[in-house]
């Protein structure tokens, strides 16, 4: 791979694409940066010009929209690219929160690298981080997933892998398949702590904090509605990164299974689980814990 630098904008020959946050909910999260860029850009590629056209009328922006979607990146990118390397400034935004991040970006500024035209990122609002710092759980390391697989059987075998995580885990979720995913994870995860976390920053903001037992039993008990964030516990066994000295204090097999256990998993489970993060045969851990010969 090519080395790439991007220096000052200023005195450069293309255009530049800025990649606008806009609001979670609140539009007062709305950041005086961000509503001057798109006051000035040539263009705005909006996920949704519908959706935008508010946010604009709202702060009095009279800037031209193009749409910009998951349906037509491949067509658009491109006559994007196009204006871009003619002298065009694009601002780029999704319907909410980071363009990017679980939203359409992705292609255009790799595009956009390619052909060394500048990628200004401007900071503003992000669900996830919003509702990590407010969750309860260790804010430090998360590991941010978007949005899991629908179908059941593959949104399982990503859980198994993510079981093994130490991090904190973080995914989005639509409001329709929030108790599915959640009994998932029930089965996958065990009972660890977890929160919820639905409509934020705007009028019916809730967070709900409790083990995953607990949510499951409040999804199955209200109305789903709005948009979620579920953050998991990570697994205090799973990988990590450790200094040296802290190698030693690993826990033995059996520490490990109690504190699943602990946790509330089954015994059973609890063993399989620390068998497939370890690598080992899940009999011999049984036997193991068990002190079976």
């Amino acid at each position: 791979m090519d080395l790439s630098v991007q220096k000052s904008f200023a005195n450069h020959n293309t255009g530049s694409l800025y990649l606008v946050p806009t609001p979670i909910g609140n539009l007062d999260d709305m950041t005086i940066r961000s509503i001057n860029i798109l006051k000035d850009v040539d263009l705005i590629a909006a996920e949704d010009t519908r959706n935008t056209q508010k946010l604009l009328n709202h702060f009095d922006i009279t800037t031209k929209q193009i749409s910009f979607h998951e349906h037509n990146t491949e067509q658009r990118a491109p006559e994007l690219i196009e204006k871009l390397r003619a002298g065009t400034s694009i601002a780029q935004v999704s319907d909410a929160g980071m363009p990017s991040i679980s939203d359409p970006g992705r292609e255009l500024v790799q595009q956009c690298v390619e052909n060394d035209i500048p990628v200004i990122s401007v900071p503003g609002p992000n669900a996830g981080l919003t509702s990590l710092i407010a969750s309860g759980l260790k804010p430090q390391p998360f590991l941010f997933y978007g949005f899991l697989k629908r179908k059941p059987k593959e949104q399982v075998d990503e859980l198994e892998i993510l079981a093994q995580a130490y991090p904190t885990l973080i995914f989005y979720e639509a409001p329709h398949r929030l108790k599915k995913t959640l009994i998932n994870m029930q089965k996958v995860f065990g009972n660890r702590q977890a929160t919820l976390a639905r409509e934020l920053t705007k009028k019916f903001e809730e967070y709900v904090r409790g083990g995953i037992d607990d949510l499951v039993d409040w999804s199955k008990e209200n109305e789903i509605r709005g948009e979620f964030v579920i953050l998991i516990a990570g697994n205090p066994n799973g990988f990590k990164i450790m200094k040296p000295d802290e190698n030693k204090a690993q826990l033995s097999v059996e520490e490990q299974i109690d504190q699943l256990i602990s946790n509330g998993d089954k015994p059973n489970a609890a063993i399989k689980k620390v068998a497939k993060q370890n690598g080992l045969v899940r009999q011999d851990v049984y036997n193991q814990y068990h002190h079976l010969e």
